[in-house]
C-alpha cells in the first residue's frame, strides 16, 4: 500500500479499520457516482498490473485524467503512478511531459499535504536517477519547473526543501560557483532580520549547513569548513535525519584529520558512523575505516569494535584489511603489520587513508627500532636494516629522529655505519623494573622477618658459665712468675705494665 491508498481513508490505514466502519462505508459507496467507482477500480486493477504487465499498467494509468468531467484526485493519481512507472522503464521525456500536466493538479485539484508528498516523492525518484547520463539533461528542468509551480503558489517550505535538493545535484556536478549564489540565498531565507539562524527553520538550516560543509571540504576551504561546523554543532533546536548528522560529521572528520587532530577526528568518525548506520546509508563502512585509522593515529589501546555500534562489522569483509592493521599494531608485530599493508589491496587507494598511513608507519617502525635497540650499546645500521626489511637510509633516519626528539641519546658513525647509545632508550623504563624489584627485595625481607612461616626456631638459652676451679699450686705458680716478671722490669730500668693484674 503506498500514500495514495492511505489517502483514500480519512481515518489511516482501511486494512485496520473496525467491522462497524467497514459496513458504514459501504453503505455510503451504494450512493457513489457510478464514474467514480469505475475510475478507483481502474486505478487499483492498473496497481495490479505494475509488476507483472507495466505496459498495459502504464496505458491505464495515464487513461483516469480523461474519466474525470474536471482535474481531480483520481486523475492525479494516475499521472503520478504514471511518471514513476515510466523512470523504471527509463522513459525520461515521457515522464517530464507528464509531470508538467501533474503540477496543473496542484492549485485546486488535490490538498496541499497530498500534493506536497507527491511532488516530494517523485523529486526523490529524480534525484536517485541523476546519476544516469541520459537523465542529467532532465533534471534540471524538472526542479525549475517545480519551483516555478511552488513560487506561484507561494509554498516556501516546500520550495526551499526543492531547492536544497537541486543544490545536492549541483554539488554532484561541483558546479560551486553555482552554489555559493544559491546556498547564500538560501541562508538568508532561513535567519532572522537581526541575520542570526531561525530555530523555526533549523531542520532546512542545518541541510544548508550541511551542502556548504561539503562544498567547503571539497574544495579544501578548511577556514570557512571550520567556522561552519562549529555552527552546525550549535545548531541545538534542529531534528536533523542522521544522514545529514553524519554528513557534518564525516567533513568534520576528515578536516581535523587534514590539520593532525587526531582525537577530535576519531570523536568525529565515530559519530559520522553511528548516524549513517541509524540511517542505514553505505558509508557508514567508509566510516569504519576512518575510525580504526584514527585508532592507529591516536595510539590508542581501545578496540573499536568494543563499542556496540560498531561489534555487528567486526567480521565484514569490507573492514577486515584494517581491522588486521589495527592488531598488528597494538600487538608490535611490525612483520604481519608489513605484509598485510603490502597485500590492502584498494584500501591505499582511499587519499584520506593513504595520506595518513604513512605517519602511521612511521610510528609502527619507530616503535620497532626502540624495542630492537633496547639490549644493546652499539649496533650497526645495516644489521638494524635486515632485522627490521628497512632500508639504512630509513633506519638512519629513525634514528635521528629519536635522538633530536630526546627519546634516545646516543650517536652515528656515518663513516663505520655504527649507531652508538649514551643513555639507555628506555630510562624510563629500567627505573619502573628497578623500583619493582626494590619493592619486591623489601616485600620478601619483611615476609622473613614478620611471617609466621618463616620465623627460624628460638636460640636455646645460654647457661651461666662458672669460673674453673683451678689446683692451688698452680694458682701459686702463676702468681710467682708474674711477681718475677715485674721485678725484672724494674732492674732493666722501666716498668712493665703486665696485661693481666692478679
Amino acid at each position: 500500500m503506498d500514500d495514495d491508498d492511505l489517502q483514500a481513508s480519512d481515518g489511516g490505514d482501511f486494512m485496520q479499520a473496525s467491522d462497524e466502519e467497514y459496513d458504514f462505508e459501504y453503505e455510503d459507496d451504494e450512493d457513489e457516482d457510478p464514474g467514480t467507482v469505475d475510475i478507483e477500480n481502474k486505478y487499483y486493477n492498473a496497481k495490479q498490473l505494475k509488476m507483472g504487465d507495466p505496459e498495459e499498467a502504464l496505458e491505464e494509468f495515464l487513461g483516469l485524467p480523461a474519466m474525470e468531467d474536471e482535474k481531480g484526485e483520481w486523475g492525479f493519481r494516475g499521472l503520478k503512478q504514471a511518471i514513476k512507472l515510466e523512470f523504471k522503464l527509463r522513459r525520461y521525456k515521457d515522464a517530464f511531459e507528464h509531470y508538467q500536466q501533474l503540477l496543473t493538479y496542484v492549485k485546486s485539484a488535490v490538498t496541499r499535504n497530498h500534493s506536497e508528498k507527491s511532488i516530494d516523492s517523485i523529486l526523490n525518484i529524480v534525484e536517485k536517477s541523476s546519476d544516469a547520463p541520459e537523465v542529467a539533461e532532465y533534471v534540471e528542468q524538472f526542479y525549475s519547473l517545480t519551483l516555478e509551480c511552488l513560487q506561484a503558489i507561494k509554498n516556501e517550505r516546500l520550495w526551499i526543501k526543492t531547492n536544497i535538493k537541486l543544490a545536492r545535484f549541483e554539488l554532484q556536478r561541483q558546479n560551486y560557483l553555482w552554489l555559493t549564489r544559491k546556498l547564500r540565498e538560501l541562508h538568508r531565507l532561513c535567519q532572522k532580520e537581526d541575520g542570526s539562524d531561525d530555530p523555526n527553520k533549523s531542520t532546512a538550516l542545518m541541510e544548508i549547513y550541511a551542502l556548504e560543509i561539503q562544498m567547503y571540504s571539497e574544495t579544501s576551504n578548511n577556514q570557512q569548513l571550520k567556522l561552519l561546523y562549529r555552527r552546525a554543532l550549535r545548531l541545538r533546536a534542529a531534528v536533523p535525519h542522521p544522514k545529514i548528522q553524519g554528513v557534518i560529521r564525516e567533513c568534520g572528520g576528515k578536516m581535523n584529520l587534514s590539520e593532525e587532530n587526531w582525537a577530535e577526528a576519531q570523536v568525529d568518525f565515530f559519530e559520522a558512523f553511528r548516524n549513517y548506520d541509524e540511517a542505514g546509508d553505505g558509508r557508514r563502512i567508509q566510516m569504519l575505516r576512518y575510525l580504526l585509522l584514527t585508532t592507529l593515529l591516536t595510539k590508542s589501546d581501545i578496540n573499536p569494535f568494543d563499542s556496540r555500534e560498531a561489534k555487528p562489522y567486526m567480521s565484514d569483509e569490507r573492514v577486515q584489511t584494517m581491522a588486521s592493521l589495527v592488531n598488528a599494531y597494538q600487538r608490535d608485530d611490525m612483520d604481519q603489520y608489513e605484509i598485510i599493508l603490502h597485500k590492502s589491496g584498494d584500501l591505499l587507494n582511499d587519499p584520506y587513508i593513504a595520506e595518513n598511513m604513512d605517519e602511521v608507519t612511521r610510528n609502527m617502525r619507530t616503535k620497532a627500532v626502540l624495542k630492537l635497540i633496547a639490549p644493546y650499546t652499539r649496533m650497526r645500521l645495516q644489521w638494524l636494516a635486515n632485522h627490521l626489511h628497512m632500508t639504512t637510509d630509513e633506519v638512519r633516519e629513525i634514528l635521528c629522529f629519536l635522538v633530536q626528539d630526546g627519546r634516545v641519546k646516543g650517536r652515528i658513525d656515518e663513516g663505520n655505519g655504527i649507531f652508538t647509545v649514551t643513555s639507555a632508550p628506555d630510562a624510563a623504563r629500567r627505573r619502573a623494573i628497578k623500583r619493582l624489584k626494590d619493592n619486591v627485595k623489601h616485600l620478601g625481607k619483611n615476609l622473613l622477618k614478620d611471617g609466621e612461616g618463616f620465623k627460624p626456631p628460638p636460640d636455646p638459652p645460654e647457661e651461666p658459665v662458672s669460673a674453673p676451679s683451678w689446683p692451688k699450686a698452680i694458682l701459686e705458680r702463676g702468681n710467682a712468675k708474674r711477681k718475677g716478671r715485674r721485678l725484672r722490669g724494674r732492674m732493666a730500668g722501666y716498668r712493665v705494665i703486665p696485661r693481666y693484674r692478679s
